[in-house]
């Protein structure tokens, strides 16, 4: 099977609404405001001079939002970007190509064609704060004093927590894991498409940690099933889901239904069994129970998910939180709803570093980019915070191609849907259509500050 497809069939027949007319609403869906989540406030102020320094750690989604927003928002700021990356990776796009959906290549831009021109760029990684100084610290040894922080560094992929693994040999002996970067995802698709050729056992895997696109360790077993189905080695396979926690999704709705799917695909789920070793070369993987118990299993296929913390410039820092649920993966202490951080009211976070209930989507960054500038502005302009985000997370869940799941949901793990024509628990050609083509230049917008 090639990468990708030129156009994705609109199906005969729809339910509830006609084909043609279908087509009419989605063309004229605005992207920004409806392809990455709900509607956001628009960030007033326009022009607020002032000659402050705020610094921004990352140039993930985030940091390019924040850099865009801000550089036009406020007239004689000196700004600042630290991060070496050169590429701009589209991450919502990994699973799409692990699972032969997209090429490799749609998913990488140039950081230089996101960031706007006067933004100082220091091609060079945060390595950590003084925020009792103000200050940031490079991994070349730059102190860069700031009078406001953005930290939006994203997080760490933990690989290190499971004896053996090795990122460098995914794709190889039947070893997968989308998270890692484009190329992983590219290695990924190639493993399941040798895979399902021949069928055999499959194990599928989640951490106890938070993740970013939590949704993704869900994808990948819908689409694998699906892929078994099409190459007709399905009934000769078993595809099995382990993971470390007492559900697979935090949002009860979203678990419950997945879990009832998964049963009618004959996916059978072991709960609380965390995956703690693997030996890539006899294609063994070790899973250890709460109790301490350790069961190894042998695979032909396997997709890892690392656990998530924070990076250690972070975690070893002040920014982050010395206590509470939050604290074990040092994840940046802020408030939840206005972003700021809880100790140090020059500093805020966007993005997959922030320690709050839920967060860790590019939907969380086009709602919550617009807040952290309004409220870092209102901060620079001698006031308190006026913005407050809700926790709104949105995640297009693949179920096979040409379906998919649109959930959106905030702290509170309470379903809000923003698109009257999909219901969040029902299969649905546009929920599909949306991460197959109208997400990706949603999210360019967002990087650019424009939604």
């Amino acid at each position: 099977m090639k990468y990708g497809k030129p156009e994705v069939a609109v199906p005969t027949a729809l339910p509830d609404i006609g084909r043609r007319r279908f087509m009419l609403r989605a063309s004229a869906l605005p992207l920004g405001a409806a392809a990455l989540g709900a509607a956001t406030p628009r960030t007033a102020r326009a022009g607020v001079k002032t000659s402050a320094h705020i610094v921004i750690a990352g140039s993930g989604l985030g940091g390019v939002a924040i850099a865009n927003r801000l550089s036009r928002e406020l007239d004689g700021a000196k700004i600042t970007i630290v991060d070496r990356k050169e590429i701009h990776n589209y991450q919502p796009g990994y699973t799409l190509v692990a699972t032969g959906i997209w090429p490799v290549d749609k998913v990488s831009d140039r950081n230089a064609d996101l960031l706007p021109g006067r933004v100082e760029w220091v091609k060079d990684m945060a390595a950590g704060f003084d925020p009792d100084a103000s200050t940031l610290i490079t991994e070349g040894g730059q102190r860069i004093r700031y009078d406001y922080l953005v930290v939006a560094t994203g997080l760490h992929l933990d690989y290190a927590q499971i004896d053996g693994m090795d990122v460098s040999a995914i794709g190889a002996n039947g070893l997968t894991s989308v998270y890692p970067g484009p190329q992983a995802a590219q290695a990924t698709w190639l493993a399941m498409d040798a895979f399902r050729r021949q069928g055999g056992e499959a194990l599928m895997t989640l951490p106890a940690t938070p993740l970013k696109c939590a949704g993704a360790p869900l994808k990948m077993t819908f689409m694998l099933a699906d892929r078994l189905r099409e190459a007709g080695t399905r009934a000769s396979s078993k595809v099995s889901f382990h993971s470390a926690l007492d559900n697979i999704f935090s949002v009860k709705p979203v678990n419950d239904d997945v879990l009832r799917r998964w049963a009618d695909l004959d996916v059978p789920v072991t709960f609380n069994s965390k995956l703690v070793a693997i030996d890539i070369g006899t294609r063994r993987a070790t899973f250890l129970t709460p109790e301490g118990e350790r069961n190894e299993l042998g695979y032909d296929f396997i997709h890892v998910v690392p656990p998530m913390r924070a990076p250690d410039a972070v975690k070893n820092s002040p920014l982050a939180w010395q206590d509470g649920p939050f604290a074990a993966g040092g994840w940046l202490e802020v408030d939840k709803e206005t972003l700021r951080h809880r100790r140090y009211p020059n500093v805020f976070g966007l993005g997959d570093i922030n320690g709050t209930p839920r967060g860790k989507t590019a939907a969380t960054i086009k709602k919550s980019a617009p807040i952290v500038a309004r409220n870092l502005i209102d901060v620079i302009a001698g006031g308190e915070p006026s913005q407050r985000f809700d926790g709104y997370t949105s995640c297009p869940l693949l179920l096979r191609e040409g379906s998919a799941l649109l959930v959106e949901f905030d702290y509170e793990g309470r379903l809000v849907p923003s698109l009257p024509m999909i219901e969040p628990l029902q299969d649905s050609y546009f929920a599909w259509l949306m991460k197959y083509r109208l997400l990706k230049p949603a999210y360019m917008a967002v990087a650019k500050g424009r939604v």
